[in-house]
């Protein structure tokens, strides 16, 4: 699954709000209401960011890399690339991706507005999208966000402040468990007035639980009073955004057509955004398939993650003579961390010399310079990419943090952090294989012939469990190695619906994963490395980490007042985790290696912290009329 997960927010403090979030010493009239007092104590601004930063000023016209003049109008086709809560990379067969149930359809994030809307450009930003403000109590509690009364949904009905509770509240209580686990903070979101809903939140709640709330999907209440929201379903929701859904086959394609009197595309959040009139999903089983789906012109961007095919595969007629184009777009943001991660709940890896030799077997030199092409860096860090990575030996300010769980800790946590070493890129680094040999022998495995048993006496087996088989030339010889310990590893792939529902149910040995936790890590951590997560059907936390140090410390991140803290915190959780050895991990590059049919103009630059090519890029129809596809 070399997959990357979305989404990845967008920053850049480079100005800072003229408006602060409370007020002190506020002198009341006397006449003045228990509510109007409430309001006057409050302090309002156009946006929310987690360390108090705004970049945008009140009244600004559009982002600075969206193109206000971009034109309307054409198709982007794309093949799904990244998923969340219910998606499947494979197939869909259903328009609910906010529930457990079902594999959720690619895109159906386009239908639905939210309260405020992100800045590629910032990492922890958002402003006013359905909301036109948002005043927040002094204490930081309590926030009412103030609506448009322009907003609407597609059937013209008015989108009002009994919407935005219902769908928080509907969010909370029947939502995916990842929302609702995200949710945790929010005590009551009730409708003051059709324009005005108030959200209370819980004392000491997360730093970024009002961003969260803001940027949940606002449901038609009176559309779900006649829809359950808990079923799949294949009918198409009611929503108020820039899309709705357009024509579609279950499993094959689906597409999203741009509303032409969306009541809110002149905002300043939405200028220069949304221009293609239609976006479409194709779904394709196999990556060789979409490959040539791709050279034929059946979906035309394409984001690259085989290194073998961009180095390789690029040879053809289309791009040989430019109706192709390929580039490399940056990405400011953290690349994601990817690995093989191991499934802590079985017996089998309960040790954690046990995990650590499998690590071991795994050669990632041999693997970038024969299979990638060497354009790969070997990951190391949950954090990767970013700040908060651990790096040689702890702090004074790490220290401080994990000396109270000293006794729970390996103590390795207070040296230097775990890297993983560098093998001889022979492919079986006999020094590497020896140790992790010792490793295994030190936890009780015992070598029976050409076999390797676990200390329970059973045969060490291990599946690595995937829905297509891209990194089978990837796993095979780390698979290789596993067999010359004596462990008895295979590579089985099953199909996509299979797939996700052994990993909501936890039922696997090792999948692969790729996740990212951005440049300000918060409730993301909780759901990746969270005890709580550890048994939540579906939850990130693939290895089923339950750890009390790293719980206590991911609390103590969702309330740091700094970024200064929070870069301190999210070390030290980064070191106690590489102690454990709960993955392989894998590799990473900082870019995206993008190709596409000549069909498209874009901005003079991307978001700093995401590629934008949904939002900010739009259709040309002078370039489009000298492309000829071979497949349509």
């Amino acid at each position: 699954m070399i997959a990357k997960f979305l989404p990845q927010v967008s920053y850049a403090l480079t100005r800072r709000s003229a408006l602060r979030l409370g007020f002190a010493g506020v002198v009341l009239p006397r006449f003045f209401t228990p509510r109007a007092q409430a309001a006057a104590q409050e302090a309002e601004t156009h946006g929310l960011s987690i360390f108090g930063d705004l970049a945008m000023p009140a009244g600004f016209s559009h982002f600075a890399y969206a193109n206000p003049d971009a034109p309307k109008g054409g198709e982007i086709v794309l093949q799904v690339s990244s998923t969340s809560g219910n998606q499947n990379f494979t197939t869909f067969n259903t328009l609910n991706t906010y529930i457990l149930k079902g594999d959720g359809a690619a895109g159906m994030g386009l239908v639905f507005d939210s309260l405020m809307s992100g800045n590629g450009d910032e990492p922890d930003s958002l402003y006013g999208l359905v909301a036109r403000a948002v005043r927040i109590s002094a204490d930081k509690t309590t926030y009412r966000f103030l609506l448009r009364g322009e907003a609407r949904f597609h059937d013209g009905s008015p989108l009002t402040a009994h919407d935005v509770a219902f769908s928080l509240n509907i969010l909370k209580t029947k939502g995916h468990p990842s929302i609702r686990q995200s949710l945790r903070d929010l005590e009551a979101a009730e409708a003051e007035a059709d324009d005005v809903v108030m959200v209370r939140l819980k004392p000491r709640h997360s730093r970024e639980a009002a961003l969260i709330v803001a940027g949940q999907p606002v449901f038609s209440a009176a559309y779900y009073a006649g829809h359950p929201f808990d079923e799949t379903t294949l009918d198409p929701p009611l929503g108020s955004s820039a899309y709705k859904v357009g024509p579609f086959d279950a499993g094959h394609y689906i597409a999203f057509d741009r509303v032409p009197d969306y009541w809110g595309k002149d905002l300043a959040v939405n200028t220069g955004q949304a221009n293609f009139d239609r976006v479409r999903f194709e779904y394709f089983g196999d990556r060789k398939v979409a490959f040539e789906a791709f050279k034929a012109g059946v979906f035309t961007f394409r984001e690259e993650f085989t290194s073998a095919v961009w180095a390789t595969g690029y040879d053809f007629a289309a791009v040989k003579d430019g109706r192709i184009k390929r580039a490399t777009l940056p990405d400011e943001s953290p690349m994601g961390t990817q690995g093989w991660f191991l499934n802590i709940r079985r017996d089998k890896f309960k040790d954690a010399r046990i995990r650590q030799g499998i690590g071991l077997a795994f050669d990632f030199e041999w693997t970038n310079a024969n299979i990638m092409y060497g354009v790969y860096s070997r990951t190391n860090s949950f954090f990767q990419n970013s700040p908060m990575a651990a790096q040689d030996r702890p702090a004074p300010e790490e220290v401080a943090l994990l000396e109270p769980f000293r006794g729970d800790l390996d103590p390795s946590v207070f040296g230097e952090v775990y890297v993983p070493p560098v093998s001889d890129g022979s492919g079986q680094d006999r020094e590497l294989l020896r140790r992790a040999a010792m490793l295994f022998s030190d936890a009780g495995c015992k070598r029976a012939g050409t076999l390797l048993t676990l200390p329970d006496g059973k045969p060490f087996e291990i599946e690595f469990l995937d829905f297509d088989n891209a990194l089978e030339p990837h796993t095979a010889p780390f698979i290789k190695n596993l067999k010359l310990l004596g462990v008895e590893a295979r590579y089985r792939v099953v199909d996509a619906a299979q797939y996700k529902r052994r990993l909501d149910d936890f039922d696997y040995d090792v999948v692969t994963s790729r996740f990212g936790l951005g440049l300000t890590p918060g409730e993301g951590m909780r759901s990746t490395f969270g005890s709580e997560a550890a048994s939540l059907p579906g939850s990130r936390n693939v290895s089923g980490i339950a750890i009390a140090a790293v719980d206590a410390l991911i609390e103590k991140a969702l309330v740091a007042e700094t970024r200064e803290q929070l870069t301190f915190i999210c070390r030290a959780i980064d070191r106690i985790l590489r102690s454990g050895h709960y993955w392989v991990p894998m590799w990473n590059k900082p870019n995206h290696l993008v190709a596409y049919w000549d069909l498209f103009g874009r901005p003079e630059r991307s978001p700093r912290y995401d590629i934008g090519v949904v939002s900010t890029w739009w259709y040309d129809e002078e370039k489009a009329k000298r492309i000829h596809f071979a497949g349509r």
